[in-house]
């Protein structure tokens, strides 16, 4: 999905969706050596669906970006489903992207892979794969660039700043909010202290009038997802569906101002939560999920976070998840908090 870029992790003032990260299972060694096996052995049978997207500004009817005023080039893009027409609207967020890489890892051959760099193909995957059964899907990006287009008061140093962290992901809800999407879910990836800290996890937030259909959706979500990535002799460690509450904002003792102290009592991911006065005014307005599937720095996950196969089980669980969200019983209707 592009040229890797070799740079030092960016240093945020405070995680970009306000998740601390978390030690899971410990991977034994014999276990990497089979995953890695299996990933070298699926990798090259698996088609990308995503590929076609990659020049998407302009490129058809089908394909609209909601506010180009407001958002990156490429950014909050809308497109119409490929097949039928269900009139349900999905959004998806690739996490991180442009000036914020995310976490970074490293493969099993010794590659460093980026957090918004293999997002990306994740969600084009599963927009393909959404489209072609008759939804209409809104994509945060579909390229390694922001998603709010940026200011020089969101940019210090050639980083984002700290209001630049938090407007690039509220800018994420600004676009599923004007998308009028009935869906949201995040993609993104976990790291950890140790290289053998592993599996999967997914997020929701409980305190929306709205949580139950959070909670159902979010279990789809990992369920689906480890299922697909399970089937392929991976074995993921499975670590739950979890509240998003307590897992607020992390934001370094310099920071000072409105902005950090809102940050460091925000007790919510920021893409998932609620609003709150003088902090975050413009929160989604339906059910969401975010999830963490892989570990990019467990080299045996980070190999499948980077490949097509990877890629494409983890979007086709969440095309699973999505549908079945919808299949029974009815949606629950946007509501604003």
């Amino acid at each position: 999905m592009g040229e890797r870029r070799k740079r030092p992790a960016q240093k945020l003032p405070f995680r970009t969706y306000g998740h601390r990260r978390r030690r899971v299972r410990r991977r034994s060694v014999g276990l990497a050596v089979g995953i890695l096996a299996a990933v070298l052995v699926t990798s090259w049978a698996t088609g990308r669906i995503g590929d076609t997207i990659h020049s998407i500004a302009g490129a058809s009817p089908a394909i609209e970006a909601l506010d180009p005023s407001a958002f990156s080039p490429g950014a909050c893009v809308a497109l119409a489903p490929t097949a039928g027409n269900r009139h349900l609207t999905v959004f998806l967020d690739a996490g991180h992207g442009g000036l914020d890489p995310g976490a970074v890892g490293t493969t099993t051959s010794g590659a460093t892979i980026y957090e918004a760099e293999e997002t990306l193909p994740v969600e084009l995957d599963a927009a393909a794969i959404l489209r072609g059964h008759g939804f209409r899907v809104v994509v945060s990006r579909t390229t390694n660039r922001s998603v709010v287009r940026l200011s020089n008061v969101e940019v210090a140093g050639g980083e984002l700043s700290l209001q630049g962290a938090h407007d690039d992901v509220a800018a994420r809800d600004v676009c599923a909010n004007l998308a009028h999407a009935d869906v949201l879910v995040g993609i993104y990836f976990d790291s950890g202290a140790s290289a053998q800290n592993a599996g999967s996890l997914t997020m929701y937030d409980t305190a929306r009038p709205f949580a139950s259909a959070n909670g159902r959706l979010a279990t789809l979500v990992q369920n689906d997802v480890l299922t697909a990535m399970n089937a392929q002799g991976w074995r993921i460690p499975n670590a739950g569906v979890v509240s998003d509450s307590n897992e607020g904002s992390s934001v370094t003792t310099t920071s000072t101002g409105a902005l950090a102290t809102g940050a460091a009592s925000y007790n919510h991911v920021l893409l998932l939560g609620p609003g709150m006065a003088g902090y975050f005014s413009t929160p989604s307005q339906m059910p969401g999920a975010l999830i963490e599937p892989l570990f990019i720095t467990d080299p045996a996950e980070g190999s499948i976070a980077a490949s097509g196969a990877g890629q494409t089980a983890i979007a086709r669980g969440l095309a699973t998840a999505i549908e079945q969200y919808f299949a029974s019983p009815a949606p629950i209707a946007n509501t604003q908090s």
